[in-house]
């Protein structure tokens, strides 16, 4: 295998140096042009492979950057009643349910649609009463408050509560930029649940004070979220003591299927649970699917290189033709020539997908650190384009390189092989 490397390697290398002496006519022409298709193998399987490392990157990123903001801002598992009544006794509830196995925190919570408005502007919102305490310690969007504080929710007592004073609120920045609102600003919040009169159901309505705008990156919560207090959510909800979800962080969320079904169970009939996978599974279908379909598509770009190979490795058979002859004659085997043919075009394939490699992965790594591709919160739910190359990835793109420059090799090696030196050399 040493002489049929050797070999391979020798062609490769002498190509420039032979035209330089020969210089002049038909033979010049064809090394001139061998060189140039080979130059073209190299950059196209170069390109197809950084193309490749990058976009599976990007792809990756995107996933690990979306899983990250959704499992971050949302809880892992959560726990509702299937009438939609909402869940009372809940304190001891939650208690017993903060001792289910895998289960790190548990917060109560009351969600309902309002609409909240400043002026002429206006905005829907979901509105979630949290206890901040408890809220932190399953869900981050709270740390992402960037403007103001959310310190205003911690409740300060019954006084507090009965004094008058503005009750706060903390909105989404993209929600704020809607209604034109900042730190200070208050808001009049409305909710479709009502109090019956004689004249109908009139819609409930509070004022409220922005203390605090969070900013995620992730633009469904930061356009349409607000967190108050429990308590003002119960009243302006006209739902005292009540809350319509618990929810959980638990110490492994791929569990988060069979943590749901126990919770179910501790919990009693009546109560069924969601995780963030069933939340988003379409989600994550669609950006697997569109994994698979970048490669693919992108893999073409590696299938031309690998056209360029065998074209190339053609030429060199019917120039090098004499060559194969003489070694013939002197004892090297048909299939020691195959093999010369195969390891040229494998070398060939090699040093464009090391190329490809190198180039893909400094690219990522700059682009991971840097983050120099912005993106439109409003259209991709995330601001900045993210990369997480891997080295599973660099292993499959370069095994699916060589294995086309090994296929592309099959055909010009064969020929080399099937030279009869009597008649190659017979006008020699």
């Amino acid at each position: 295998m040493r002489f049929e490397l050797f070999m391979a390697a020798r062609y490769l290398r002498a190509r420039r140096r032979e035209t330089s002496a020969r210089g002049k006519g038909r033979t010049a022409r064809g090394h001139k042009v061998v060189g140039l298709v080979t130059a073209i193998s190299v950059v196209g399987v170069a390109a197809g492979v950084a193309a490749l490392i990058i976009a599976l990157a990007v792809t990756n990123g995107m996933r690990r950057d979306l899983q990250d903001r959704l499992v971050g801002a949302t809880a892992h598992v959560e726990l509702l009643r299937v009438a939609g009544d909402g869940i009372r006794d809940w304190r001891p509830l939650m208690a017993r349910l903060a001792t289910v196995p895998h289960v790190q925190a548990v917060a109560p919570g009351l969600y309902g649609q309002v609409l909240i408005s400043r002026g002429a502007r206006s905005g829907g919102a979901l509105i979630k009463g949290i206890v901040p305490a408890d809220e932190l310690k399953v869900g981050d969007l709270l740390q992402s408050v960037h403007q103001g504080t959310y310190a205003p929710l911690v409740p300060q007592g019954a006084a507090s509560e009965g004094d008058g004073a503005i009750p706060p609120i903390v909105i989404g920045g993209d929600l704020a930029s809607t209604l034109g609102a900042q730190v200070g600003d208050s808001v009049l919040v409305t909710s479709p649940q009502g109090e019956l009169t004689p004249l109908g159901l009139v819609p409930k309505y509070q004022r409220f004070q922005i203390t605090g705008i969070f900013s995620s990156g992730f633009y469904q919560y930061d356009s349409s979220y607000a967190f108050m207090r429990l308590a003002d959510a119960q009243k302006l909800f006209i739902e005292p003591d009540l809350i319509s979800v618990m929810s959980f962080r638990i110490d492994d969320l791929y569990k988060a299927g069979e943590v749901g079904k126990a919770l179910e169970q501790a919990a009693g009939p009546g109560f069924q649970s969601t995780n963030w996978m069933e939340q988003n599974r379409e989600l994550f279908r669609a950006m697997k699917l569109e994994q698979v379909v970048t490669f693919i598509v992108l893999a073409l770009i590696v299938v031309v290189a690998a056209l360029n190979i065998l074209i190339a490795l053609t030429m060199m058979v019917m120039e090098k033709t004499r060559d194969i002859a003489v070694m013939m004659s002197f004892g090297v085997s048909a299939e020691q020539i195959r093999r010369i043919f195969l390891l040229q075009g494998l070398l060939i394939s090699a040093i464009g997908t090391l190329l490809g490699l190198v180039i893909g992965y400094v690219a990522s790594v700059l682009g991971s650190h840097y983050h120099f591709i912005h993106l439109d919160a409003s259209v991709y739910s995330i601001d900045t384009l993210p990369f997480a190359p891997r080295i599973v990835d660099a292993l499959v793109v370069a095994a699916v390189s060589l294995g086309m420059a090994l296929l592309a090799t099959l055909y010009p090696s064969s020929s080399a092989a099937s030279v009869l030196p009597a008649e190659a050399l017979r006008y020699e």
